[in-house]
């Protein structure tokens, strides 16, 4: 470990040098997934939603275009010389800037839907922030220093740095990971079985943060025993099938929330006791009342979720059912 800190990472300066073919096989199959699942992605975003605003159709859209892309692009360019040193870092620096803090703004921006506390969202917000200023500008400056100062205060400086940052990112996930894992618990124990697709789409959601949590060990592992040029070339493509994941579920959860607003969970035709008329009943006493009046002020309702950022699938069917819920018995 010493030796390895006091040595540039292989593929830093003047490309990748290894001669092992299996590394370099493996760097290229990476990047193209990497690619390949950014370009889906921007085409699924554009096919999908009909009004381009929101801090989830951005947030998703500026971590494919200018995070996942530049970043791949940048690191090919590096490991096998095809551009000017100076391009290459700097495509791959904005890419990480835009990329690794933006996948957890995503899911930031859907963390109100299973979480109403009001200071956990307020902690993983500034969470985010205060975590990329201190992370990325120091790493900022550390990688440029390596590549053209090349002293050894600023090669071990950048080794450590390096794998401070990838562990303090992943440390970060998992934070928010593990809030969506305990309130998604929560809700599944207050839900009716008999609601079949919630806890579909729930069960979806806990799948994606233990891929998240899988992936981001992964890619520590990987960096740890001294693969840097494999650990780089798999971060973008560790990031695009994360925010696909997000893409595939996330965006379900506003549909849900809506619909459960909009129609109730229980059948219908549940018996009430003997003595109860349930043609006198003039409201609803088998479900709580309307979230607006329980939640705290300050704090959003699920139903002040714009419908704007429901996929167009979707959005039918839930036109549908406030159209019903609105109409007179």
């Amino acid at each position: 470990m010493p030796d390895e800190l006091n040595s540039p990472p292989d593929g830093l300066i003047g490309g990748y040098h290894g001669h092992n073919n299996t590394v370099r096989i493996l760097m290229i199959v990476f990047s193209s997934i990497a690619l390949y699942n950014a370009i889906e992605l921007f085409i699924l975003l554009f096919l999908t939603f009909q009004h381009y605003r929101g801090l989830y159709f951005w947030a998703l859209l500026l971590s494919v275009v200018l995070g996942v892309i530049p970043h791949t692009i940048g690191y090919i360019f590096e490991f096998f010389s095809l551009a000017p040193l100076w391009v290459s870092l700097t495509l791959s620096t904005i890419g990480f800037y835009v990329m690794v803090p933006g996948q957890s703004v995503v899911l930031y921006s859907r963390l109100h839907l299973v979480c109403q506390n009001h200071r956990v969202l307020r902690f993983v917000l500034w969470l985010i922030i205060v975590d990329a200023f201190i992370l990325l500008i120091p790493t900022t400056v550390l990688t440029f220093s390596t590549a053209y100062v090349r002293t050894l205060p600023f090669i071990r400086g950048y080794n450590v740095m390096e794998r401070t940052q990838l562990a303090w990112f992943c440390v970060q996930e998992f934070v928010i990971s593990g809030i969506y894992i305990s309130e998604t618990v929560k809700l599944l124990r207050l839900m009716p079985d008999k609601d079949m697709r919630r806890s579909k789409i729930m069960y979806e959601l806990l799948a994606i943060n233990f891929i998240i949590i899988i992936l981001d060990v992964a890619l520590l592992v990987v960096e740890y025993i001294g693969y840097y040029s494999l650990q780089t070339t798999m971060k973008p493509m560790v990031y695009s099938i994360k925010l696909k994941l997000e893409f595939g579920v996330l965006g379900k959860l506003v549909s849900l929330v809506h619909t459960n607003r909009s129609q109730p969970t229980s059948n219908e035709n549940e018996e009430y006791p003997g003595f109860v008329d349930p043609s006198q009943l003039t409201s609803d006493v088998t479900h709580a009342p309307p979230i607006e009046s329980r939640v705290p002020r300050g704090m959003s309702a699920w139903s002040n979720i714009s419908l704007e950022s429901v996929p167009m699938s979707e959005r039918a069917r839930l036109s549908t059912h406030s159209t019903d819920s609105a109409q007179p018995p």
